[in-house]
């Protein structure tokens, strides 16, 4: 797939943008988040945190923190075609993700005829809390913003400015109101695989997860360091420190 990086519709082989959110509570969890997919990607990435606090210096959200949201980024994530000066495809992703293919992959999938693609969840969480105690909000689309394909470009993402991210609700947002339903494509549930949801088919490879996502909590939380899959974040988290620790003695060197 050739992606169109302007609203001229050049070519040129840019990285692939992708914004991650970001809550300092979950810091290591979006350093392995990052780490799974340079790792494993063929293709050049630019990787940024969606961080609220610089959002706020910049004069990009101001919205009142709502003790339902369970993130920093609940609605910041919003703002990506706007970072992304509304040209080209980006990516947003919850740092609460663990990718075990290359992202190439999911770029294939990539469609200019939709706003947006996602994979398109019918979830409805068991628990009434996740993470450390944050309340287990039930709504519908559910799941699906946490990991979103961007056509930055596309007209009616235009929508997606400063001021309707902060004024809007959560339900026009997280729900993609700003959109027809013909407008936003699926992907295969295996990008964004819901630990504690979706499940493994013994002898059927295509529902192989190849983004785990810890919905619920991760092992970096406490009460949710026995999930499923909590083997491969700790292995990738392993990773990660060895890589860091030996990044930081060269440098002391």
């Amino acid at each position: 797939m050739t992606m169109s990086n302007g609203s001229n519709g050049s070519t040129e082989n840019k990285p692939f943008r992708i914004f991650v959110g970001y809550d300092p509570r979950e810091d290591l969890a979006y350093q392995v988040c990052r780490h799974s997919i340079t790792k494993r990607s063929s293709i050049p990435v630019s990787i940024t945190p969606i961080v609220q606090s610089d959002l706020r210096k910049a004069g990009l959200y101001w919205r009142e923190r709502n003790p339902l949201e369970s993130t920093e980024f609940s609605f910041t994530r919003f703002l990506t075609p706007h970072l992304s000066n509304y040209q080209g495809w980006a990516m947003f992703v919850d740092c609460d993700f663990l990718y075990l293919a290359d992202i190439k992959q999911l770029v294939d999938l990539i469609d200019d005829r939709y706003a947006i693609m996602c994979v398109q969840h019918d979830y409805t969480p068991k628990e009434t809390t996740k993470m450390d105690g944050a309340v287990q909000t039930v709504y519908p689309r559910k799941n699906w913003s946490s990991m979103v394909l961007y056509n930055c470009g596309h007209p009616k993402n235009k929508a997606l400015d400063p001021e309707t991210v902060n004024t809007q609700t959560g339900a026009f947002l997280h729900r993609f109101q700003w959109l027809e339903d013909e407008e936003i494509g699926s992907v295969p549930f295996v990008w964004n695989f819901l630990e504690g949801h979706n499940c493994v088919v013994e002898g059927d490879p295509s529902t192989k997860p190849k983004a785990v996502h810890y919905t619920r909590g991760g092992p970096w939380f406490d009460a949710w360091k026995d999930c499923e899959f909590a083997d491969l974040w700790l292995a990738e988290m392993d990773e990660y420190v060895k890589e860091k620790n030996k990044k930081e003695a060269g440098i002391a060197n």
